[in-house]
């Protein structure tokens, strides 16, 4: 037989196999390996991390898409995943699918079933044994790296649903890594669409942050204790205030020296109104800040007029204003501001590694930059 006609066979078997896409085949295999490495290397963090990894990317995925064409084939796996992961496939399944029915205004309550039944009896089956031949590996290694596994899992998702928002992540890593898990928006919008083509159907019209969604407690809360450090400290005080000055002179050049510029989330310490203070003590300032709180305490550090406004930044453009300054700890979609700038020239702080248009380091240490955008 001509080689040729052979690996046509080859690709047609295969496509048999594999009812969507057989790029599958790499998270079949991903789940061996998987299995593999708890078998020959397990450690508290291997357990939760990857119990974390495998449920928002292989399981993720075959919930919504099941992998192989035959029926049969399909319920192995599932008993492979609840094994793997130590928790019944079955219910994973159903506690998901009644979330996205949830989003969608629909009720969809989790049913007991045989295959739910047999699927609990595996787990039991598993922890017992573990109990049983290795107990010292099962309590101090197992269990709490599967409870590690359950928090971050726990995190994951609520950090992908702001209220009843969805919010996703465009970052190229953490989609290669995660198999596009970050296109969450894009993915509750059309739940079945495959992996494979959800950046195809990317939106920009939904929320995204900069950060993966486990990671994304640090949009804000952490920045802001940095800032309450920065504001009660002299010699940092007067030395942040002064490296952003520059930074800030540099990218103000062509703008006039009693421009409007409005300063959002500025409150907390408000170091950028201090700096234009100093070079442009003419410019009219406005503080946007959503917290009354941050900016009762930046009215006790200004000694200067600045007009204080409670109003949470929407992105949307902001009428009779020169500039528009964005802080590092934005909430928000960060990549829309500099697609669509809300003013003519907007100033965006940002980590020093994320150049866009025309931008000045403020400090190695900090590893900060401003980048400056236009309209």
């Amino acid at each position: 037989m001509k080689p040729i006609a052979v690996a046509a066979r080859a690709k047609t078997a295969t496509r048999s196999v594999f009812r969507a896409s057989t790029w599958d085949s790499v998270l079949v295999a991903l789940t061996v390996i998987h299995a593999a490495a708890l078998i020959v290397y397990p450690s508290i963090l291997l357990v939760g991390v990857l119990l974390w990894w495998n449920s928002n990317t292989i399981a993720h995925n075959f919930i919504h898409n099941p992998f192989f064409r035959s029926p049969t084939l399909n319920r192995g796996f599932a008993i492979v995943l609840t094994v793997v992961l130590g928790y019944p496939f079955r219910l994973w399944r159903d506690r998901h699918l009644a979330h996205h029915a949830e989003f969608a205004g629909k009720a969809l309550p989790i049913r007991f079933s045989r295959e739910l039944a047999g699927q609990i009896g595996c787990v039991a089956v598993l922890w017992t044994l573990l109990a049983t031949l290795a107990p010292m590996l099962f309590m101090t290694v197992y269990l709490p790296g599967w409870g590690l596994g359950m928090v971050l899992c726990a995190v994951q998702g609520y950090y992908e649903h702001v209220g009843h928002d969805t919010v996703g992540h465009k970052g190229w890593l953490y989609n290669r890594l995660f198999f596009n898990d970050g296109f969450h928006v894009e993915h509750h919008r059309r739940p079945s669409l495959h992996w494979r083509r959800l950046p195809a159907a990317s939106c920009d019209d939904g929320q995204s942050s900069r950060y993966p969604a486990v990671f994304r407690f640090l949009e804000g809360a952490p920045l802001d204790a940095l800032e309450r450090l920065g504001a009660s400290t002299g010699l940092v005080r007067r030395w942040l205030v002064r490296v952003h000055g520059r930074a800030l002179d540099a990218l103000l050049t062509d703008v006039a020296d009693d421009a409007r510029i409005v300063i959002v989330g500025g409150g907390l310490f408000p170091r950028t109104a201090l700096a234009l203070h100093e070079s442009r003590p003419n410019a009219r300032l406005v503080l946007l800040d959503s917290n009354a709180d941050h900016l009762d305490q930046a009215r006790e550090q200004l000694s200067f007029d600045v007009e204080l406004r409670h109003e949470r930044f929407t992105g949307e453009p902001i009428a009779d204003v020169d500039v528009v300054i964005i802080p590092l700890a934005l909430r928000g979609a960060r990549d829309t501001v500099y697609r669509e700038p809300p003013a003519r020239v907007v100033l965006v702080h940002d980590w020093i590694w994320n150049r866009w248009g025309l931008g000045r380091r403020v400090s190695w240490l900090l590893a900060k930059r401003i980048n400056r955008v236009e309209r």
